[in-house]
Order: structure tokens, then C-alpha cells, then sequence
């Protein structure tokens, strides 16, 4: 909820070859080392994790949350570095507290109940307004942010990347326990997050001018409280120069988290190439889109997925192979063609984050099991450390 507690700060505004910048923002879950439950233990870790990470962590919706942020990166190396230490020193924190650290999308064990909600106006409106809905939204993602020259090819390279958000979500799945037990999805908190009046795959915009009267629209009705709860996928930021893709689970590992970042730069610098060759978009059809959005949210790299260009199955190996052709000259110009080969391969050899925590609960059938495996991995350095160019 980028939203509810802040963007990386300091993005430039870049143009010509100058690699683009990408900043992350990373939800977690604090959990009880004895019980494996989620545990409201959010204001003491952030006011203790600020004496080293000062406004680059801060709150989520509830208490059983933190958010960290990192300043904008060109070099991918920098980017896990940062990464890396945003984990240490929240787990610090929250072992100060009697606490664990996890990234996982959704809690894997939690106690009866509505979660505690942060104190604040904003959280405080938002749950007069939704209600339940806010209750149900105990769930962490991890949102990438991309420099970018205006707001108008923003709102642009958007049209681009609305049909590769399905294989995002798939390569990203990191959710597939909830209150104890399997799911049946990869990506849960995509199900839950989709409940949001202006969530999932955006609508195709002729221009920021009908991206902004839209916005403005769904606040004067009341449908979101201001322009920060548009919760779609990709979004133009409303206060930052970035374009923010909104579709991965938080990253079980920087690994992770460094391969969705990645994806994502390579993807709107070709989207923004596309823009300013002055090709079309396809305007795909939104009710396809969330459809491949719900069957990759269900099986992530496992199984065949939709492909919104041909409206047919394929081998998620097909789309994962059409994604990385199409960003691949944007790879190569900013550097990341290697590490990306390096950590796509990785992700073929262990799985996403969701075939690692199942593994985990299949062990004993102890979901308790899962939780362990989370906060052993949450914390495992970047196999790029200091790898830069």
C-alpha cells in the first residue's frame, strides 16, 4: 500500500541513454518466534529501526506490518545492497522486541480476529469507508518504481505493460497460505488485493488527461478516498516522476526481489521505447486481463498460463521466454543482461516463493514448518552482493 506509507524518495527525471532509475518498496510481516503467529509489534520495531533507517521504513495498515523503502538506483548491485540492509536492520529491530522478521504475501498463522489497524487519519478514514475490506488486508507486496521523463509517458507505457502483468504475477507468486492451510493459489494476496473498488489490471488510457479525470472521478463519488487508493497494477505515481508496478507479492529473498525489479526496469524502458517510436498499444481486453491475472495468481510458473496476446493457454516457459525477448535490448543497455540469465536460472532450479513455502508445509503438514523456512530465507544474503559494473 505505497499509499498508506510512502515512495522512495529522490528519483530524477532522466532522458537518453541514461539508465532508468528503480527504487523498491517491500512490505513484511513481524511474527512470534514461539507461536509462528503474526504479532502487532509494528510501532516499537519501526521507532527502533529508524535510529538506522530513519524515513526509509515506516507503517503498513496494520500492526502486524512494516514497509521499507530504498532511494533510486541505477546499478542493480546498489540496489541488492540496500536491499539487503533494509532486512537486516528492520530484523534487528525486531528482534529487540521479541520478534521475527518474514516476507511472505500473506500470513501463514494468525490469531482470530480483525488485525490491529495503525493508528493515523488516513488509516482511520479508510476503514470507515471500506470496513471488512480493510480487515481482510493483512497482505504484503513489493512495489517497483521506475524514473521516467513525464507523466504522460507514464501513463503510456502503461498501455504497453498490460499484458505482461500475468506473467509478473507468476514469476512474483509468493502467497499461498492462509489461517494455516494451502490455498489452491500461488498468489493469494492477488485475490485479496483484487477486492479493492480500483485494483488490478488498469484500464487502457488514451492520455494523463483521462488517467487524471478518471482519478478524479472514483474520488468525487467516493469510490476511493483520495488519489492515493488507486491500487491499480501499474500506476503513475501521483507525487513522484515514476511509473510504480504494483503486481509482486513481497520477495520471499532479495533474489527475489532484485529479479521482479529487474523485469520490471527492462519492461518500461522497452515500453517506453515503444512509446516514443510512436507504436500502438494493444487495447487487450480488460475483462482478459484479469482473467490471466486470476490464473497466474492460481498457478504461478506451474502451469500453462493465458496469453492476453494470442487469448489462448501457453506454457508459462513460452511467456516467461516472450517477456525476457522483448526487454532484452533493454537489459543489455542498462547492464542487468547477466544477472538477469543469473537469477532467472536460479528461479528454474528452486521455484518462486510459493513452491518454497509449500515444500516447507509438505515436510511435516505443519504450516508452523513454513513460517521457519520464511524467516530463515527472509534474511539470506544476495547471491549479486557486490557484483558491479
Amino acid at each position: 500500500m505505497t499509499s498508506r506509507g510512502g515512495s522512495p524518495p529522490g528519483h530524477r527525471r532522466t532522458s537518453g541513454p541514461a539508465p532508468l532509475t528503480v527504487g523498491v518498496e517491500e512490505e513484511f510481516l513481524l511474527v512470534d518466534p514461539g507461536t509462528r503467529q503474526v504479532v502487532p509489534a509494528a510501532p516499537p520495531v519501526i521507532a527502533t529501526a529508524r535510529a538506522r533507517l530513519g524515513d526509509l521504513v515506516g507503517p503498513e495498515l496494520t500492526r502486524y506490518q512494516v514497509e521499507t523503502r530504498t532511494a533510486p538506483h541505477r546499478d542493480l548491485g546498489a540496489l541488492a545492497e540496500q536491499l539487503y540492509a533494509n532486512r537486516l536492520h528492520v530484523s534487528r529491530a525486531a528482534a529487540a522486541h521479541g520478534a521475527g522478521l518474514i516476507s511472505s504475501g500473506t500470513p501463514v498463522l494468525a490469531p482470530g480476529g480483525p488485525p490491529p489497524l495503525m493508528p493515523g487519519d488516513r488509516y482511520a478514514r479508510s476503514a470507515r469507508t471500506f470496513g471488512a475490506l480493510d480487515e481482510e488486508q493483512v497482505c504484503c507486496a513489493c512495489h517497483v518504481h521506475i524514473g521516467v521523463d513525464s507523466r504522460e509517458e507514464a501513463v503510456q507505457a502503461s498501455n504497453h505493460l498490460r499484458g505482461w502483468i500475468a506473467v509478473l504475477i507468476a514469476v512474483a507468486a509468493n502467497s499461498p497460505l492462509w489461517d494455516g492451510r494451502d490455498t489452491g493459489h500461488a498468489s493469494w494476496r492477488t485475490l485479496c488485493w483484487a477486492r479493492w473498488p480500483a485494483a488490478g489490471p488498469p484500464p487502457y488510457f488514451e492520455s494523463a488527461g483521462h488517467y487524471d479525470e478518471l482519478v478524479a472521478g472514483l474520488v468525487d463519488t467516493g469510490v476511493i478516498i483520495d488519489a492515493g487508493g488507486v491500487y491499480w497494477d501499474i500506476r503513475p505515481s501521483h507525487h513522484l516522476p515514476t511509473l510504480e508496478v504494483r503486481v509482486a507479492d513481497a520477495g520471499l529473498t532479495v533474489d527475489d526481489t532484485l529479479l521482479i525489479a529487474a523485469l520490471v526496469r527492462g519492461a518500461v524502458a522497452a515500453a517506453l521505447d515503444a512509446v516514443r517510436a510512436g507504436l500502438p498499444a494493444p487495447p487487450t481486453d480488460p475483462h482478459l486481463l484479469r482473467a490471466a491475472s486470476w490464473r497466474s495468481a492460481r498457478n504461478g510458473l506451474t502451469s500453462a498460463l493465458i496469453d492476453p496476446a494470442s487469448r489462448g493457454l501457453v506454457p508459462s516457459s513460452r511467456l516467461m521466454r516472450g517477456l525476457l525477448d522483448w526487454i532484452r535490448p533493454a537489459l543489455a543497455r542498462h547492464g542487468d543482461a547477466e544477472r538477469v540469465a543469473s537469477l532467472v536460472s536460479r528461479l528454474g532450479l528452486h521455484g518462486t516463493g510459493a513452491v518454497r513455502q509449500r515444500a516447507a508445509l509438505r515436510r511435516r503438514g505443519e504450516a508452523s514448518d513454513s513460517v521457519d523456512y520464511l524467516l530463515a530465507r527472509t534474511l539470506a544474503a544476495p547471491t549479486l552482493g557486490t557484483d558491479r559494473r
